[in-house]
């Protein structure tokens, strides 16, 4: 039966757990400080699948007709992180002489919610993809 759980019933690793989800709900919605290290890469990674994956796939091998491949990306390894939340900021026009695929990249993944705080969080991911941090 589904009702309130009072502190003395729900076993702590639960409570634990829900805690960890909520944290990780704040940092969702931009509370708190801006993740650093580690830390920033799974929140990129997770922002990654939200607004990337789509295109360049969940693991960042590509999705034909889409997105490139990011898994050892010229692009991604040749750049800083800061460069690449440029890149981010702005996307990709279909255009584009360097735009392979002809598929418009949008600007923040055609997420305008993410804030450069989750660009950089998303080039710290991808930085970590391509083993060049």
């Amino acid at each position: 039966m589904m009702g309130t759980f009072s502190r003395s019933r729900l076993p702590l690793a639960i409570r634990a757990l829900l805690l960890v989800g909520l944290l990780s709900a704040v940092v969702a919605c931009g509370g708190g400080p801006a993740p650093t290290g580690n830390a920033q890469v799974a929140r990129g990674r997770q922002l990654y699948q939200q607004a990337c994956s789509v295109c360049h796939g969940a693991t960042g091998a590509g999705m034909p007709g889409l997105g490139k491949g990011l898994l050892g990306n010229v692009f991604v390894r040749n750049r800083g992180e800061a460069e690449l939340v440029g890149f981010l900021q702005v996307g990709r026009a279909a255009s584009d002489p360097q735009n392979v695929t002809g598929v418009t990249m949008p600007p923040r993944g055609g997420n305008p919610n993410l804030t450069d705080a989750d660009l950089a969080a998303i080039a710290a991911y991808l930085k970590s993809m391509v083993g060049n941090r």
